[in-house]
């Protein structure tokens, strides 16, 4: 077998007490006895809200380790939905009632919010910008700027107002998630910094279990989140170059550059061995560049059978 064809494209277990599956862009979310999750993190890769043709290896492994990594970290801020992760591509947690919002928050104009600001507006999910900025400056301080959770098409930005106001989350409880979004990404920048690097923005998801709020997703991860390298950062911010971003935006450019957006009528390009190994390798830099250590592949040649025998063993166990 051709080693880069030795991914987790997709899985179809049946789990004792299983209740429930669902099948998303890139995890297989399994519910056991409408209590607990088992969320599968596949080799998938989405670029334009697509799924591309072909799988990249480890690349599940690296996302479900990194935000293993940053839960376990943060845990002492905010209590999360991880029991277990029993496997390189697996966590086991509790299942929490999501809030239909995701907290966006973003210490600098890149991304969506500069798209927002070079358009001429100068207010972004209620909340006001200053004038005179360039794209990727620092903010004055870090902005809150959710979306509401959208299961078609893409998610919606939502001032706090509005989000009070319609009842998608109390006043109290969105004051709790305000609290804990500022406190995460204190410790992501800082955590970030001692890496070289600079947490620009990124979202967090959350959800209640028993009356607590807990984070329910990955966090800091570059699916998540978008990292520039800190060394020179104010230089090319004065020379008005692009910032060296540390995130999967080398795939998008990839696309693009071979007339694919993810637009009606566009097919995605083919990719060659040479790009999914590409692809690959910059995944595995950028968990031990963000991570700090080395990234150890768990190589097996039936990746399907080590997730459901692993899974198996961690179930029997709650």
């Amino acid at each position: 077998m051709n080693p880069l064809e030795n991914t987790l494209q997709s899985t179809s277990f049946e789990f004792p007490k299983q209740t429930a599956f669902y099948s998303g862009k890139v995890r297989d979310v399994y519910t056991i006895d409408n209590k607990y999750l088992v969320m599968v993190v596949s080799d998938r890769i989405s670029a334009f809200d697509v799924i591309l043709p072909r799988a990249i290896p480890f690349k599940g492994q690296v996302l479900n380790q990194l935000a293993s990594y940053f839960l376990e970290s943060t845990k002492d801020i905010v209590p999360n939905w991880v029991i277990d992760v029993p496997d390189a591509n697996v966590t086991i947690g509790k299942m929490c009632e999501p809030f239909k919002v995701e907290m966006v928050i973003r210490g600098f104009l890149a991304g969506h919010a500069w798209r927002t600001y070079r358009s001429g507006l100068r207010e972004l999910c209620g909340v006001k910008l200053p004038e005179g900025l360039k794209e990727n400056d620092k903010l004055p301080e870090p902005i809150i700027t959710p979306t509401t959770k959208s299961h078609h098409g893409h998610d919606q930005d939502i001032s706090r107002e509005e989000i009070i106001a319609q009842g998608i989350v109390s006043e109290e409880d969105y004051a709790q998630l305000e609290k804990y979004t500022r406190a995460l990404f204190k410790r992501g920048s800082e955590m970030a910094a001692e890496r070289g690097l600079i947490l620009v923005d990124t979202k967090y998801e959350f959800g209640k279990f028993d009356g607590q709020i807990m984070v329910i997703d990955e966090i800091h991860t570059p699916d998540s989140s978008r990292y520039f390298y800190a060394s020179g950062y104010e230089e090319r911010q004065q020379k008005g170059e692009p910032q060296k971003q540390l995130s999967k935006e080398f795939l998008r450019q990839w696309l693009i550059e071979n007339h694919f957006q993810g637009l009606e009528g566009q097919t995605v390009p083919h990719m060659g061995d040479d790009i999914v190994q590409m692809v690959s390798d910059r995944y595995v830099e950028l968990y031990e560049n963000i991570r700090g250590a080395k990234f150890l592949k768990d190589i097996t040649s039936n990746i399907k059978e080590r997730v459901e025998c692993n899974v198996q063993e961690a179930l029997k166990k709650l």
